[in-house]
This record gives structure tokens, sequence and C-alpha cells, in this order.
């Protein structure tokens, strides 16, 4: 057979290896909006594919920056270009522009991890943060969905719907991710409490030995948008401490919806 009548069936399957390594490559994206960081070895069992193949298309997507890797753990996480993909909105914008400066401000204040979320169905889908720079800490999420119903900042903004929105949102109830997980009950009673204290705690619901506190963003109508969250290793999180990061994070919202009326007038 001449090299001509090869070449349909040589070209075919060119095509079909390129988009199977997009398919591939979207897959991996789509793992990092469930999971915080991905490692070369688990995406590629998760996707089904080589190690080195996975390893030369998260290289690729970091090129590109669709992920990062961490120097230290050399874990992959979500990257500038996939964050601006799923927060792709113009208020979504304003938010993270407006907001990033008081982040990395009270990141710094504080010393421990700060973020901010905003609800997506059943889920929260973090936006923008900032990691604290401590050996011991808890990471930055953003581009990540969660649960809502198992973070501080997810609890901020469920608190404001009606119990049979709960239930559309959860009608099969609550998977746990911890023992610490609340049941739909459980749920629906730490929201009355959200309401009337005006701040959300996560003791370890998302993660064991993770803490996290959570006050709404509002926006000049009184409307709230997004949450912001501080979040630290549970030893480093006492009551006490509780209640000076709700004052920082009250000062941190006000600063932001400051800013935010600033770019829409």
């Amino acid at each position: 057979m001449d090299q001509d009548s090869q070449a349909p069936g040589g070209a075919e399957e060119a095509s079909r290896n390129r988009v199977g390594a997009v398919d591939h490559a979207l897959r991996l994206l789509l793992l990092l909006q469930q999971e915080p960081e991905l490692r070369v070895t688990a995406a590629a069992a998760a996707v089904g594919i080589a190690p080195s193949t996975a390893h030369r298309l998260l290289s690729t997507l970091a090129d590109r920056g669709f992920v990062t890797q961490d120097r230290v753990s050399k874990a992959y996480r979500a990257g500038p270009a996939l964050i601006e993909l799923g927060v792709g909105s113009t208020s979504a914008f304003d938010l993270r522009a407006a907001g990033e400066p008081h982040l990395r401000a009270l990141s710094a204040k504080l010393g421990e991890t700060v973020n901010m979320l905003v609800l997506q169905g059943p889920s929260v889908r973090f936006v923008a943060g900032f990691e604290s720079d401590q050996r011991v800490r808890t990471h930055v999420l953003t581009g990540t969905m969660l649960p809502a119903y198992a973070v501080s900042g997810g609890k901020v903004l469920l608190a404001e719907l009606s119990r049979d929105r709960l239930r559309e949102l959860y009608p099969t109830g609550l998977r746990k991710l911890t023992p610490r997980t609340k049941t739909f009950t459980q749920l629906v009673d730490d929201l009355s409490l959200v309401m009337m204290r005006g701040y959300a705690l996560n003791e370890g619901e998302s993660e064991e030995g993770l803490s996290a506190v959570a006050v709404p963003l509002r926006d000049q109508l009184g409307r709230v948008i997004a949450a912001l969250a501080v979040s630290a290793p549970s030893s480093r999180m006492s009551r006490r401490q509780v209640r000076e990061i709700v004052i920082e994070l009250r000062e941190c919202a006000a600063l932001i919806r400051e800013d935010l009326s600033r770019r829409s007038s």
C-alpha cells in the first residue's frame, strides 16, 4: 500500500489521539474543581492515564496558567486562567478586584489563610484567597468547589435561604465529609445560630483538624453576595481567637463593600 492510501487513516488516528489528549486535560481540570490539589500519580489514576502522560498534560496546563505547582509539595492547584473561567461574570471579577487587596492585608495581619466564597447551587466556589506563610497552615482553595453545608463561608450563604430552598438543594440529605459533618436537621439549627450571631463556624466539618470562621459580605442594598472566611489548624483557633477574627473579618467586609460601591458609581 502506498503512502497516499495510508495518509487518511494516519490522519484520523492522529486526530483521535489529539482529541483524547484534550479530553484527558479537561478531566484533570474538572478534578481541580472538586479537589484543592492534585498529585501526578493520583491524577493519572483518576483519569486512567499513565503518570508520565498526566505529568506532561499538567505541565502544559501550567504553562498556560490553568494550574500552578506548589514548589514544596509539587502538587498542582487551580491556576489564574482556570479561576477566571470559573468566575467569568462581571460581578465576580468586580468582587475579586475589590476584595483581593483587603484579603491580602488581612491574611498578613492575622497570619492565617483568608478566602472569599460565592454560592453556586448546593456548593460554594472559592473565588479569591491568600495563604498563610506559617509552616503548618491551611491552603488557599481558589477555583475549588465544596459542599456549602460543610464550610463556614457556605453556611453564611445558606443562612439566607428558606428551609424549603435548603431541601431543594439537598433532597437526599448531606454527605458526610468527616465524622463532624452535620445532618440536615443539625444544619438547619446551626443556620439559625448563624443568622443570630452574624458569623459561621466550621469545626472539622470539611476536613479533620481544620477550623474556619466566616462572615457575610453584603452589597449596598444589604444582600449577601459572598462570604469572607479565615481558616487555620484547629489548634490555632480558640473561642477567643474566633471573636477577634470575626471583628477583623467584618472590618475587611466593610472595606470591600466601600470599594465595590465606588466601582459601581
